[in-house]
C-alpha cells in the first residue's frame, strides 16, 4: 500500500523537476525552436542555401544572447559547431554543385580569430589585468578624486574625469567599472551618507554611465568598437585610426559627460551639498597604497607611451593600434621589465570574452560572405522605405532600431557582431547618393554602445547594480533621458561636425 501511495509522489517530483528544467532553460528551447523553424521554411529563390542556414543560426544566436540562456563563451562554441555542420552540408555559394564541406565551414566559423581586432581585444584585457594587479588604476582614480574638493557637485565632476582618464588607460569597460566601484563606495563611506541615499545612487550611476559614454569616445575603450572596425576593414578595406576615432567621437563623449552631470545632479539631487572630511577620506585611502611601486611606474610609462603611439598612428608612424598594443603586452611580460608574470595574468583574463569576440566576428563574416546579410538588409530597406531616403532619415531609423534591439542584449559585443554586418549591407543597399558608408557605420556603432537604459544592458551596469546603492527604476529613468540626449547628439553631430569632417 505504501508503495502504491509513493508512486504518484515520485511521479510528481519527476514532473516538477521536468517543469523546473523547462523554466530554467526556456531561452535555449526558444532558440532551438527558432533555429528549426527557419531551417524548415522554404528557401527563397534569390537566397543561397548557405545564406538561409546562416539566417537560422543568426536567429538562434540572437535569442541565446538576448535571454542569456547559456554562458556567452559556451554560446560561441555552440554557434561555431552549428556553422561547421549546417554550412558544411550546404552547397557552396561560389559553386552550388559541390558542398562547402565541414572543414571549410569550420575554418569560416573560426575566421574571426585571425582578425587583428581580436589581437587588440586580447592585448587590452592583459593591460587591464596589469592595471588591476599593480593597483595603478586605483591610484590614478584616487589621485584625481583627492583634488576635486568636498562639494558633492565637484565629486560628480571628479568621478566623470576619473572615468575619462581610466578609459584612456584601461581598455576594458567591465575592468574599469570593477576598479572604480570600490573607490566610489569608499567615497560614499567617507561622506558618511546613507548607502541607499540619493548621493550614493547618483555617484554610482554616474560612475557606470561615464564608462559607457567613453566606450563611444575612445576606440580602444570597448570591444564592440573593434568588432565594427573589423567588419569595416573586411567590407571596405579601410581602417579607422585611434586619433581619427577620437576626433570624430570625442566631442560626442564630452557633450554627453556635460549632459550626464546635469541629468544626475538634477534628477537625483544629493541630500548634502558639502561633506567635511570627504577629501581626507580619499587621501587616507590613497596614503594606504603607499609610494608607487616599480611595477606601477613601469606600467604608467608603458601606458603613456602606448597612448602616444595610438594617438600618432598614420601621423608619425605606420604601426596600427593592434601591433603597438601587442608589443606593449610583450614588453610587459619580458624578464627584466617585470610588470607581471603569465601565471599572475592568466586567472585575471576573461577568456570567454575572447572566444565570444572571435566567433562573433566569424558570425558576421559568414553573414556577409553567404549574402545572408545583404538579403536581410534588402528586406529592411524595402520595409522602411530606405531605398531613396535621406541620410538623416536612414540614420534615425537605424539608430532607433539598434536602441530597441539593445534592450534585449546584455552584451554590446554580441549586438555589434549580429547587427553591424546587417547595417553595412543596408547602407550598401540604399540608392541615396553621397552617403559615406564608413562614417555612417561608425555613427551607428556609437548607438550600439548606448547601454544606458536597463541594468542588464551591459556587464558594467550589473557590476554597479550589485552594490545595492541605487534602484533599477532610478537607472531606467535617468538612462532614458541620457539615451534621448545621445540620439539627439548623434543627429546633431551628423548634421554639423561630421558633415564638416566629410564623414557623412
Amino acid at each position: 500500500m505504501a508503495i502504491v501511495e509513493q508512486a504518484p509522489a515520485g511521479g510528481s517530483i519527476a514532473g516538477g523537476e521536468h517543469q523546473s528544467w523547462i523554466r530554467t532553460n526556456w531561452g535555449l528551447l526558444l532558440a532551438v525552436a527558432v533555429l528549426v523553424v527557419i531551417l524548415l521554411l522554404p528557401t527563397p529563390a534569390d537566397l543561397p542555401v548557405a545564406a538561409h542556414r546562416m539566417l537560422a543560426i543568426l536567429g538562434f544566436a540572437v535569442i541565446i544572447w538576448m535571454t542569456e540562456a547559456i554562458d556567452y563563451a559556451v554560446s560561441a562554441v555552440v554557434i561555431a559547431a552549428l556553422m561547421a555542420f549546417l554550412l558544411g552540408l550546404a552547397p557552396s555559394v561560389a559553386n552550388p554543385k559541390v558542398l562547402m564541406g565541414t572543414s571549410a565551414a569550420l575554418g569560416l566559423a573560426f575566421s574571426g580569430f585571425a582578425n587583428t581586432a581580436l589581437a587588440l581585444v586580447a592585448a587590452a584585457l592583459f593591460l587591464a589585468a596589469a592595471m588591476t594587479a599593480t593597483g595603478l588604476d586605483r591610484r590614478i582614480a584616487l589621485t584625481i578624486l583627492s583634488r576635486v574638493g568636498t562639494e558633492t557637485r565637484n565629486v560628480v565632476i571628479g568621478t566623470i574625469l576619473v572615468g575619462f582618464v581610466i578609459a584612456l588607460m584601461v581598455p576594458s569597460t567591465t575592468a574599469r567599472v570593477a576598479c572604480l566601484v570600490p573607490i566610489t563606495l569608499g567615497i560614499i563611506s567617507a561622506f558618511g551618507v546613507d548607502r541607499r541615499g540619493a548621493f550614493a545612487g547618483m555617484l554610482m550611476i554616474t560612475t557606470v554611465q561615464t564608462a559607457s559614454i567613453w566606450n563611444v569616445g575612445i576606440k580602444t575603450a570597448a570591444a564592440q568598437n573593434m568588432v565594427a572596425i573589423g567588419f569595416i576593414e573586411k567590407a571596405f578595406g579601410r581602417t579607422i585610426t585611434w586619433l581619427d576615432w577620437l576626433i570624430a567621437a570625442g566631442p560626442f563623449a564630452v557633450l554627453m559627460c556635460v549632459a550626464l552631470y546635469f541629468v544626475m545632479t538634477r534628477m537625483m539631487p544629493a541630500e548634502v551639498a558639502q561633506v567635511p572630511g570627504g577629501r581626507e577620506g580619499i587621501r587616507k585611502s590613497l596614503s594606504e597604497l603607499g609610494p608607487m611601486k616599480p611595477a606601477e611606474i613601469k606600467l604608467l610609462l608603458l601606458s603613456i607611451t602606448l597612448i602616444g603611439f595610438w594617438a600618432t598612428e598614420s601621423v608619425l608612424h605606420k604601426f596600427d593600434t593592434s601591433t603597438t598594443t601587442i608589443t606593449a603586452v610583450a614588453l610587459m611580460f619580458l624578464p627584466g621589465f617585470g610588470i607581471m608574470t603569465w601565471k599572475e595574468a592568466q586567472p585575471k583574463i576573461p577568456w570567454g570574452t575572447i572566444v565570444l569576440f572571435g566567433v562573433g566576428i566569424s558570425l558576421g563574416t559568414a553573414l556577409l560572405q553567404t549574402t545572408a546579410a545583404t538579403w536581410l538588409a534588402n528586406i529592411v530597406v524595402n520595409a522602411f522605405g530606405l531605398k531613396n531616403a535621406t541620410a538623416f532619415f536612414i540614420l534615425g531609423v537605424m539608430s532607433l532600431f539598434l536602441v530597441v534591439i539593445h534592450l534585449g542584449f546584455a552584451s554590446a559585443t554580441a549586438l555589434a557582431s549580429a547587427m553591424i554586418p546587417i547595417v553595412i549591407a543596408v547602407l550598401k543597399g540604399v540608392a541615396t547618393s553621397g552617403i559615406n558608408v564608413v562614417g555612417m557605420t561608425m555613427l551607428l556603432q556609437f548607438v550600439v554602445s548606448f547601454g544606458f537604459i536597463l541594468v542588464v544592458n551591459a556587464p558594467q551596469n550589473m557590476v554597479a547594480y550589485g552594490t545595492d546603492t541605487f534602484s533599477a527604476r532610478d537607472f531606467v529613468r535617468t538612462g532614458l533621458v541620457l539615451t534621448v540626449i545621445a540620439l539627439a547628439l548623434v543627429m546633431l553631430l551628423a548634421a554639423t561636425y561630421w558633415r564638416w569632417l566629410g564623414y557623412v
